[in-house]
């Protein structure tokens, strides 16, 4: 038999399996996995040495996004481009409601966004700012749709933050509908009162950004709203948990029974809150919601990974550049006014090595590594197993990574449209060789060959 594309001698990884295997792929998908396929004149890729791994699942991306009198320096066409590049295959972005309007419009404002601009297949969950009783019909509407997922916030006061009401409206809705609330969990009032209070102080500096969101903030609203979507009966999935304070309240939740996940972002695994007292104003690169916290706090982070109480690693990827550029602010808006920074950092594009890397220092294992990269993700998001694993009738999302090659992150060769990287100069063992998007070659020996137009719009299965 004739198959497209035949990609051999590799070692396959997937979340719950580790073995030598040849794909055999046809029309996007992975059609047999087997030994020594017979080419009979489709395309061979040889991967010795490497390993195959399903493309990776970013759930948790902001592209083309307003914020703070800016927009985020990567749109879809470019973040899309890193991700790929990285090793990232799929992702869920934001659409936002503008207060007063309905979640289609939102909706429809970010699906014109990404058409036809994406490199990589993509979905949205939907942020919810405005909920009265008479929008609830809505977010079933959009459930249908393949947009399954919903975001609330217990932070930014006036902007983004939902009371207590509304999130439990909204968490009860979901029982109802199979879908589910994406949480950040921060007490939004209490840090207003500490942000002001700084300011007042004259305290300016970018330090005081996570000065003024201390851990116990989110430990609480993380707490509060296990506690809500545990008197409605749903799951919830905590974004971007940076405390161990917090993933401890997550951890007690899934041991009394509720269905609580929770995604870390590398940020929170590599950086810390030294990075915010960097001089001559470069802490304003850290300034992110929630902010790094200190040193020591990302060993209780890698614990939770290694025992499951945190199950899916993303990216909050939301890059503003440090000068601007293009027309559009960057980090200097909050020179004199650490509360005016735009809150954000680029991660899209080194998400992948970063955490094989972890693999390499013993820290996951390569079969971990596919569970919280894809495996999970896709699971939890209504993906699996279209996306998120490697077996007959998966879609053809492959990543091949050569394990002895190091690649070292550098704004000067990253394909983020981003003046910096968090990151810069860290050398990391492993290198994304080649991609494979539906079948389609979008890398190869780590350089950009496919089209930004090859990502489609993923409608996703609800619970």
């Amino acid at each position: 038999m004739s198959y497209d594309l035949i990609i051999k001698n590799g070692t396959v990884v997937t979340a719950s399996e580790t073995y030598q295997g040849d794909l055999a792929i046809e029309k996007g998908k992975i059609a047999a996995i087997g030994r020594n396929f017979k080419s009979n004149g489709s395309k061979v890729v040889d991967a010795k040495g490497l390993y195959i791994l399903p493309g990776g699942i970013d759930v948790h991306t902001h592209l083309d996004m307003p914020f703070g009198g800016t927009t985020t320096a990567d749109d879809f066409v470019s973040g899309t481009t890193a991700a790929v590049c990285g090793g990232t295959t799929s992702i869920i972005d934001f659409a936002i409601q503008k207060k007063g309007e309905d979640l289609r419009s939102g909706l429809d404002v970010w699906h014109g966004k990404a058409q036809g601009k994406s490199a990589v297949d993509y979905s949205f969950h939907m942020i919810v700012t405005d909920l009265p009783e008479k929008r609830l019909k809505e977010m079933d509407k959009l459930v249908g749709e393949g947009v399954t997922t919903f975001k609330l916030f217990m932070a930014y006061p006036g902007v983004f933050m939902s009371d207590d009401a509304t999130i439990f409206r909204a968490l009860q809705r979901t029982g109802e509908n199979g879908g589910m609330v994406c949480m950040h969990a921060e007490n939004g009032g209490v840090i207003d009162v500490l942000v002001q209070k700084a300011l007042a102080e004259g305290k300016t500096e970018p330090k005081y950004h996570a000065l003024t969101r201390p851990m116990s903030a989110e430990a609480e609203a993380t707490r509060r709203a296990l506690a809500l979507a545990e008197m409605a009966g749903v799951p919830i999935y905590i974004v971007h948990l940076s405390a161990g304070d917090a993933m401890e309240e997550v951890r007690r939740a899934r041991e009394r029974g509720v269905a609580a996940y929770a995604e870390t972002c590398p940020q929170y695994l590599y950086l810390s809150y030294e990075d915010y007292e960097k001089p001559n104003f470069e802490g304003a690169k850290y300034v992110m919601s929630p902010p790094l916290r200190p040193r020591g706090n990302e060993e209780r982070l890698w614990k939770g990974l290694t025992n499951n109480w945190l199950q899916v690693v993303s990216t909050d990827h939301c890059s503003f550049c440090f000068h601007g550029r293009g027309g559009k602010p960057g980090k200097e808006l909050g020179r004199n006014d650490f509360s005016k920074i735009p809150n954000g950092a680029p991660g899209i594009e080194t998400r992948m090595l970063l955490l094989w890397d972890a693999v390499q220092t013993k820290k996951l294992t390569p079969n971990r590594f596919v569970e919280i990269t894809s495996a999970a993700p896709a699971k939890l998001f209504g993906l699996y197993p279209k996306k998120g694993t490697i077996t007959p009738g998966a879609d053809a999302d492959l990543v091949l990574l050569d394990p002895k090659r190091k690649h070292t992150i550098s704004a000067k060769t990253h394909h983020m449209n981003v003046d910096y990287n968090p990151y810069e100069g860290k050398t990391v063992q492993g290198t994304i060789w080649d991609v494979f998007l539906r079948g389609i070659k979008m890398v190869e020996k780590g350089k950009f060959v496919g089209r930004t137009t090859s990502g489609s719009f993923i409608k996703r299965k609800s619970r």
